[in-house]
């Protein structure tokens, strides 16, 4: 490969609906409020579905997009919790159900979907109008990816390090598309790539603060993790 080849890029991916079967509707508490969810049912299903197995052939791909992580619940909570100025621009990263993007519109926040599979955002479009939210972007992109131009003043991200290979791009796409006085609310279970995570923040001229984050479900089990507040770091 000559020094000015571009490499190849898979095509985005679009999990087939048929392979989604059953859906549901789950009603999510987040303080004080309660957002419907739907997404597909037993996900672990589509795990066997050609389409699955062959983008994962082709770049390792899974639709980890299907599940309500609690990292998403963390998120969501923290959002609920944030004091926002109306009309404040966000961008959504990894977005999957789109429950922390749904939890940000609640709060006047003008937010943008993003996910690498289109039918993710598809779904976050959809949870996003149950809740009665139609005023907001979606974008598919692979955020290892992200478009040259692009630039948020906020950018919400939950449960993305859980593979190595994840911290660097997501540290670039950090980087690049947080505008100078901007702010990243990143939340994750403390997965084993955390620390990987924290250096190369550093590394990359970011600074942030970390705290612990929990979220749980009525009745159900409760996850620790924790939140980062990420920024550029101060010049001089």
């Amino acid at each position: 490969m000559s020094a000015d080849t571009e490499p190849d890029i898979c095509p985005l991916p679009e999990t087939p609906v048929e392979a989604l079967k059953k859906l549901v509707r789950e009603h999510v508490l987040v303080e004080d409020k309660t957002f419907v969810i739907e997404r597909p049912d037993e996900s672990d299903r589509l795990l066997d579905h050609p389409f699955v197995t062959d983008a994962f052939a082709r770049d390792e791909y899974l639709p980890y997009w299907a599940d309500l992580w609690p990292a998403a619940r963390m998120l969501a909570k923290v959002i609920i919790r944030e004091p926002w100025t109306a009309g404040v621009e966000a961008l959504e990263i990894g977005c999957g159900l789109g429950l922390p993007g749904v939890a940000a519109l609640s709060m006047g926040v003008h937010v943008t979907f993003s996910d690498y599979d289109a039918t993710a955002l598809r779904f976050a479009s959809r949870n996003a109008q149950l809740n009665g939210f139609d005023d907001f972007g979606i974008l598919h992109m692979d955020w290892r990816r992200p478009p040259a131009d692009l630039r948020f003043p906020v950018i919400l991200a939950s449960d993305l390090v859980y593979e190595h290979r994840n911290v660097a791009p997501l540290v670039g796409l950090i980087k690049q598309v947080l505008l100078p006085d901007g702010i990243c609310l990143l939340t994750d279970q403390d997965r084993v790539h955390s620390q990987t995570l924290r250096d190369a923040l550093v590394a990359g001229g970011l600074q942030f603060t970390a705290q612990v984050a929990r979220a749980g479900e009525p009745g159900g089990r409760r996850v620790k993790g924790s939140l980062y507040r990420i920024e550029h770091a101060a010049v001089g």
